[in-house]
């Protein structure tokens, strides 16, 4: 078995839509970034590349490359998932989300089934929870969103 962790944070920007963990969120601001900006599904990305020893999102998706502009971030996971191959099997996934801003208890479900159904497993192997930085910093202060993920793999 192994572990990773991902982590992932983008400022708040008008005139983009608010995806996290794959479902759109109605919100008058969303996320700035090169793709949909899903902090959600970008740190459990980077949690699956971490615990295969494949690198992170940046290595596979760098933003410098214009195919990857305005990308939902699903897509990216799906291939993340092709990186994984035929040797691991995702065991676990668990994501927290840290804002202010939106409550993110009525989307749980939704996020869930979402993951579960982009990474090709069980929605009971999917956590997703959410704190607040209590008003410090900048996600305290309503300017971002951040997000935390660990995942396991399981050698076939």
């Amino acid at each position: 078995m192994r572990t990773g962790i991902g982590y992932d944070v983008h400022p708040f920007s008008e005139g983009r839509r608010l995806v996290l963990g794959g479902v759109e969120i109605p919100a008058e601001r969303g996320l700035a970034g090169h793709s949909d900006a899903d902090v959600v599904l970008h740190a459990i990305a980077d949690a699956l590349l971490g615990a295969a020893g494949l690198g992170d999102i940046g290595l596979h998706f760098p933003p410098s490359e214009p195919r990857w502009r305005d990308a939902d971030s699903r897509d990216l996971l799906r291939r993340v998932v092709e990186l994984l191959g035929e040797q691991w099997v995702i065991a676990n996934v668990d994501a927290t989300v840290i804002a202010e801003w939106p409550r993110i208890g009525p989307h749980r479900e939704a996020m869930r089934a979402a993951i579960a159904a982009t990474l090709r497993i069980e929605p009971g192997r999917v956590n997703v929870k959410a704190t607040t930085n209590e008003a410090l910093g900048f996600i305290g202060r309503g300017e971002g969103i951040a997000a935390l993920a660990i995942a396991t793999l399981q050698q076939r």
